[in-house]
């Protein structure tokens, strides 16, 4: 078995299944079985993708911070890209949360966007701030100082998501809905099946993108030093990571 697959691609076959099925089920329980929310509408139904997008989008940046503080103690590598790899992912769903926000403030408030609403703002904050990310990262041509202080921007900003949940969760609501946790803007009992599934079908999902970008990102770096190795690529600067674990660009 290659190294690239026993290090980051484990059961990855059968996750990449499973994810599918769960969102798959999860959806098609939103779509036909879940109850038609009655001031909104079908719009309404949009919750299901979502909130399970910006559920996974705030425990992978929380889990990259994780993975930085392991890579500040132990200096591993692979924690490195574990970091950089869960903060990447967690970006795109970012967009995608987002991007059907957006789509579910237009269907029902009429407009795209509420600056006055501190959930949308607090959310569009939190990926700016991730947005920096990686411009810092790729600024830094030495790869020790380079996982370093990557590693040190991933444990301030991952500090930073649960405080402003609970900022957000404190301040007056405005228009956004709560949906877990109150009376007024929570789930119905027919809507809860269908939602959790969503949520856990978007997390088996981001696992799995996650394991594949690290075993492909560790496969390409392999072969770019077996290439040094036997004189077949010989690049014009230093290559920008010493270590196959470390991510590449």
């Amino acid at each position: 078995m290659p190294t690239s697959k026993r290090l980051y691609g484990n059961h990855l076959a059968i996750l990449a299944p499973l994810a599918a099925g769960v969102l798959v089920v999860g959806l098609v329980l939103a779509f036909f079985q879940a109850p038609i929310e009655a001031d909104q509408g079908f719009s309404q139904k949009i919750i299901y993708i979502h909130v399970p997008l910006a559920i996974t989008t705030l425990l992978g940046f929380v889990w990259g911070g994780i993975c930085a503080v392991q890579y500040l103690r132990s200096g591993n590598p692979r924690d490195d890209l574990r970091s950089y790899t869960a903060i990447h992912q967690s970006l795109i769903f970012c967009i995608g949360a987002l991007i059907t926000g957006s789509i579910w403030a237009k269907a029902s408030w009429g407009t795209w966007w509420v600056w006055e609403e501190p959930t949308l703002v607090s959310f569009l904050i939190v990926f700016l701030l991730y947005c920096t990310y990686q411009p810092l990262r790729f600024s830094i041509e030495d790869p020790e100082r380079q996982a370093r202080y990557a590693a040190v921007f991933a444990v301030v900003a991952g500090a930073f998501i649960p405080l402003n949940f609970i900022a957000v969760r404190l301040a007056d609501p405005l228009i956004h809905p709560r949906v877990l946790g109150t009376a007024d803007g929570g789930l119905t009992a027919g809507m809860r099946p269908a939602f959790y599934l969503c949520t856990i079908g978007a997390l088996l999902l981001f696992a799995t993108l996650c394991k594949y970008e690290m075993a492909s990102k560790h496969t390409r770096a392999q072969l770019r030093a077996l290439r040094r190795r036997f004189g077949q690529d010989a690049p014009a600067r230093p290559a920008r990571t010493s270590a196959p674990e470390v991510p590449a660009r």
